[in-house]
């Protein structure tokens, strides 16, 4: 008896310890939070227990995507329309609640640099198990785990190796043209929605680039990543639910499905690429090949052991993530390109006079892309309008000094390069027009040297892939000038929407001739 009350009395005290850890997680730290942030000048709405802002914020998330927008890029409402509406009600300095956790929203740019330049001050937020089976890699990774692969992956995008992938873009563009040619009418001109090959021409891209001589089972991959990535937009919003991800649905299912049969082929791709190279078969002109030379290099010079190198797992995932960021960066780059270049043929006739200045119809090369001024400025103002990522999201894991401002632990600082890419009082008065002749003397004059400008992020962990992504843009936008015109076809229905990246939620449907026709 004795001993069934002291277990009784332990249970009792464990639930007592239970429940208060909820309501401190549910109640008190978030009206503590709140109260801190709001001594300090901050706005937002009232703490509402559990749910928070998300409410609000999914159903004008899907207000706003239920029809097309009239074609402007003023596009801000209606691909962050809860933080639009939280900044002008609330003004900059204001918060939103997702879920429990506030988000900070920081459009200062000197605030932005030093959240950008202190990872480990604002490390990236834990990445949710569900979450998880997209990819995870460097884009996820914190500490020396963090160093050790940024390091690792570094010899695989550098100029040198750039250069010697270039004839594999080519070849890619080469076979989209062909399929756009063999699509043209009599009068050489066809309408066409643009994205979907814009799609698959940037995974075959990175498939031959990623993978070499396995690129075809890179393609299938791709498939099943794209799937992937709609799927876990879908769970985006319940993930946050307590116990949620542990329900057998449907979706769940088949995401833990598709993670299965994805990290299989992985695993099978580079044992067959590890065999190459241990018999001095590898090529070495593919990203797997130069990662994998870069590994064994890496376990040479340390010693292996668990906190050296990277194992299987760890590839594996940063081939499931050379896929995401790699595909997905590029092809919704290009394809707002092409949508805007439809929309201002001025443009476009300039870009075309100075690729074929410099290239004529030649194959383009490594050092002519690099003279193409007004190419790169036109990619620079895509990539302000139309940024990839909408949102950065960064942690607060202990109280910190930022600017002017307190934070404590338990926030979140979101940083919207779409709000801070469109100010007025950064870009001037034509900040939400197309303009590319604001970069004509580069990045840094148009932004007077500020954090404006942020579409690959900035600091320490800015993308180790932009200066692969912008290089296949160029080839790719210039082999498209030297061989077609296009404008929009009256199908065609502005709607920026996120799916992971910005991307046209109708498709880019345009009117495509050929050059000389």
């Amino acid at each position: 008896m004795e001993e069934a009350a002291a277990a009784g009395i332990v249970i009792t005290f464990g639930l007592i310890i239970w429940a208060l850890k909820v309501v401190n997680w549910l109640w008190l730290r978030p009206k503590k939070i709140e109260k801190l942030l709001r001594e300090q000048g901050l706005k937002g709405n009232p703490y509402r227990i559990l749910i928070g802002d998300l409410k609000d914020f999914v159903k004008m998330q899907k207000d706003a995507g239920s029809k097309p927008m009239s074609f402007s890029h003023e596009i801000v409402s209606r691909v962050s329309p809860y933080v639009k509406l939280t900044v002008d009600k609330h003004g900059k300095n204001s918060f939103i609640w997702f879920g429990p956790t506030p988000w900070v929203i920081l459009t200062d740019p000197e605030l932005i640099k030093n959240v950008l330049n202190k990872i480990h001050d604002f490390p990236k937020p834990d990445t949710n198990p569900i979450l998880k089976l997209l990819a995870t890699g460097l884009v996820t990774h914190e500490g020396e785990k963090w160093s050790r692969h940024r390091r690792i992956i570094n010899p695989s995008f550098n100029i040198e190796k750039l250069k010697i992938m270039l004839p594999i873009f080519f070849k890619s563009c080469n076979d989209l043209i062909s399929k756009w040619e063999g699509m043209l009418s009599s009068d050489g001109s066809c309408e066409m929605d643009v994205w979907p090959f814009l799609q698959n021409f940037a995974s075959d891209v990175i498939s031959r680039t990623a993978f070499g001589s396995s690129y075809e089972e890179g393609r299938r991959i791709f498939q099943l990543q794209k799937e992937q990535a709609e799927l876990t937009m879908k769970v985006m919003v319940k993930a946050y639910i307590p116990g949620w991800r542990f329900l057998p649905t449907t979706i769940h299912r088949r995401m833990k499905e598709i993670c299965t049969d994805v990290n299989a082929s992985l695993k099978d791709i580079i044992e067959k690429r590890e065999r190459a190279l241990n018999a001095g078969e590898a090529s070495k002109n593919n990203l797997l090949d130069i990662l994998l030379e870069s590994n064994r290099k890496e376990i040479q010079e340390h010693g292996n052991n668990k906190n050296v190198g990277m194992n299987l797992e760890d590839i594996i995932e940063e081939c499931k993530l050379f896929y995401f960021a790699g595909q997905e960066t590029t092809s919704v780059l290009l394809v707002w390109t092409m949508v805007l270049l439809s929309r201002y043929p001025d443009w476009q006739a300039r870009a075309r006079e100075e690729v074929l200045r410099v290239f004529g119809n030649q194959k383009p090369d490594f050092d002519g892309l690099s003279q193409l001024k007004i190419v790169t400025m036109i990619l620079y103002e895509v990539l302000r309008l139309y940024p990839p990522a909408v949102g950065l999201v960064r942690n607060v894991h202990k109280d910190v000094k930022l600017g002017n401002l307190a934070l404590p632990a338990g926030v979140q600082v979101y940083l919207p390069p779409v709000l801070v890419h469109h100010d007025c009082e950064l870009w001037g008065d034509d900040a939400k027009e197309f303009n590319p002749e604001r970069f004509s003397e580069g990045v840094v004059k148009a932004t007077k040297g500020r954090v404006s400008f942020f579409p690959f992020g900035w600091g320490p962990r800015i993308c180790i892939g932009q200066n692969f992504s912008m290089l296949e843009a160029r080839m790719a936008l210039t082999v498209i000038l030297q061989h077609f015109s296009f404008e929009l076809s009256p199908a065609y229905a502005h709607a920026p929407s996120t799916v992971m990246t910005l991307q046209p939620q109708y498709g880019a449907h345009i009117i495509l001739r050929k050059v000389g026709t």
